[in-house]
């Protein structure tokens, strides 16, 4: 369930921070008001979420999935920049998300590496 707490807490960062854009500042009401919302779910999200996945793994998933999710919302919505080297990147930005999950379910499971 923790898991799905960090999924959620991502998504919910992901919401955020076009929010923030949007914001302009914290000059427009409503989308600041969104804004603020979403960021204290996202971080209650992420904090029941570390109660059972260690702090490593889990922020470094947490702020992956709002990097990539912002970074493709960018250029979607606001026309950012979409080269082959940004989605290169952001490809392996995903690539070390899904590593980083695998290996602390190996790790739960004591199948991972020894020290």
């Amino acid at each position: 369930m923790a898991w799905i707490y960090l999924m959620i807490a991502g998504i919910t960062e992901i919401i955020w921070a076009i929010g923030l854009k949007l914001a302009d500042g914290f000059t427009n009401v409503v989308p600041s008001i969104v804004t603020l919302i979403f960021i204290v779910i996202s971080f209650l999200l992420f904090a029941i979420a570390m109660k059972t996945i260690p702090i490593g793994t889990a922020y470094a998933v947490f702020t992956g999935i709002g990097a990539a999710g912002t970074a493709v919302l960018g250029i979607w919505l606001f026309d950012e920049n979409a080269s082959l080297e940004k989605l290169f990147f952001l490809g392996l930005l995903l690539f070390g998300i899904i590593g980083l999950k695998v290996m602390d379910g190996k790790e739960a499971s004591g199948k991972g590496v020894e020290s």
